[in-house]
């Protein structure tokens, strides 16, 4: 006959493991109570080894029918290894023995919330909020259903609620920045921080949002000022480095941009994107050996960064470079062939290699991806007008217009291409529309057929716009 020994809950928990480990090896029999059990449970939990776990839940279970606690981690334990039918039937077991315990609701709620059953996992964490002393975590599990139901202003609503039962609730207070920022209310956003930081003022978490917050809404002197705050409190705080980086960036304080992302370094591993934002900032100073290094080190990092391969070209092209950077543009198309910017770099590089019809082809792209890009529409057609295609100059400005009606410079173009057609009355009634457009830019006229200059006509109307 199996001696059968008892611990209890006195017991060191190690003890306890101890004890457990050589039963199994023993092929024995002993008791432990309910706690001894829980201890063992969470031991292994925190080994990370959830098939153990599961073992001593059976055991526990076997020897203490009627404590709701073992079904209950079983159930949690279950899912992790997603047998989520048994955790169901484990949790249905627990509510029959403990009915007000809100860890069976919580642990329903999450169940139903990975299988976007979002009613069923909301009326679980309702009844969890009846039963549970802390609800700070299930009313952002709450404010996660929402989100995936793509109600933003609800779960706004349950975040506020988390926060008012825990302030320090980091996850809840980036949440809400989330969903601000779906909803396109950094205004409300900006208001919620402020609040909440006269009440909170050491949340590093919370001056960092409202960083961001003033960034989106391009307030980027006040966003340095929140991201200063956020950093005074948590010196290692690396994305609030970043972000100032990138406010700096926006200001064209380039030099002190590169700093500030340098200092990310003393509290993360260098990343690719710091990397390719430092590169940039190199870029924009001209210094452009600097910023291919940094480019460089960047794609070595992380081969799938199109703007860094692009960066690199932008470096050879400045340099006059144009076939190298041919080659580097394309890598980054590769990666991401709807980028209208990569399309247009391309198309400016063919045509200073004189390589026309690829040139035309480049800025047929970027007009197609991006009809707002004025600048693109101006460049396409003057190829066309330098070829003497003048029908095809003048319809593709005609198309222009039509995605920008308020661009001056298109109406200004039009003017100079209906000119040199001869079409003279058509050419008055759009520089008409230009000057009414924008009267002072009207010298772009001039740049591009300085002839009209001599014009009376011309020379009158636009002294008459000027008056």
């Amino acid at each position: 006959m199996e001696e059968e020994f008892e611990f209890g809950f006195t017991e060191d928990p190690k003890f306890s493991v101890e004890r457990y480990e050589e039963m199994i090896r023993n092929h024995d029999q002993y008791f432990f109570d309910a706690q001894a059990f829980e201890n063992i449970i969470d031991y292994y939990i925190e080994k990370n080894a959830p098939s153990k776990a599961l073992q001593v839940s059976e055991y526990a279970r076997n020897q203490h029918p009627f404590a709701a606690v073992f079904l209950i981690k079983q159930a949690q334990l279950l899912v992790v290894n997603n047998r989520a039918s048994e955790a169901f039937a484990a949790l249905d077991k627990a509510a029959m023995l403990e009915a007000s315990d809100a860890d069976i609701y919580i642990i329903r709620g999450n169940l139903y919330e990975s299988m976007e059953r979002n009613t069923e996992a909301l009326e679980n964490y309702e009844k969890a909020l009846e039963f549970a002393e802390e609800t700070d975590e299930i009313l952002l599990h709450i404010a996660y259903v929402y989100q995936n139901m793509g109600d933003y202003d609800t779960a706004i609503t349950y975040l506020k609620l988390c926060l008012k039962q825990n302030m320090e609730n980091q996850d809840a207070l980036y949440e809400l920045a989330f969903c601000y920022d779906v909803l396109d209310n950094q205004e409300e956003s900006v208001q919620f921080y402020q609040q909440y930081i006269d009440n909170e003022p050491y949340s590093y978490a919370a001056w960092y949002n409202l960083g961001n917050a003033y960034t989106k809404l391009s307030l980027f002197e006040k966003a340095i000022d929140a991201y200063d705050y956020a950093i005074l409190i948590k010196d290692s705080f690396a994305s609030a480095y970043f972000n100032k980086g990138n406010a700096l960036v926006n200001l064209e304080k380039y030099a002190e941009a590169i700093e500030v992302y340098r200092q990310t370094f003393e509290y993360e591993q260098p990343n690719a994107d710091t990397y390719c934002a430092i590169g940039e900032c190199y870029e924009k100073l001209e210094q452009m050996d600097e910023a291919r290094s940094f480019y460089k080190k960047s794609v070595k990092m992380d081969p799938k960064l199109a703007d860094a391969w692009f960066g690199i070209g932008v470096t050879l092209d400045f340099e006059e470079r144009y076939f190298e950077a041919l080659h580097f543009y394309k890598k980054a198309l590769d990666l991401d062939i709807a980028n209208a910017d990569y399309w247009f770099a391309i198309a400016d590089a063919e045509y200073k290699l004189g390589r026309i019809t690829e040139a035309e082809h480049a800025y047929e792209k970027v007009v197609e991806l991006n009809p707002l890009d004025v600048d693109a529409w101006l460049d396409y057609s003057s190829i066309l007008y330098e070829q003497k295609r003048l029908a095809e100059a003048i319809e593709t400005i005609s198309e222009a217009i039509k995605n920008n009606p308020d661009a001056a410079e298109l109406y200004y173009r039009m003017v100079a291409y209906l000119f040199a057609k001869g079409e003279y009355n058509e050419a008055l009634s759009f520089l008409e529309m230009a000057l009414a457009s924008d009267p002072e830019k009207h010298y772009i006229l001039f740049d591009y057929l300085p002839q009209l200059q001599e014009n009376k006509i011309i020379i009158d109307i636009i002294n008459r716009f000027n008056r």
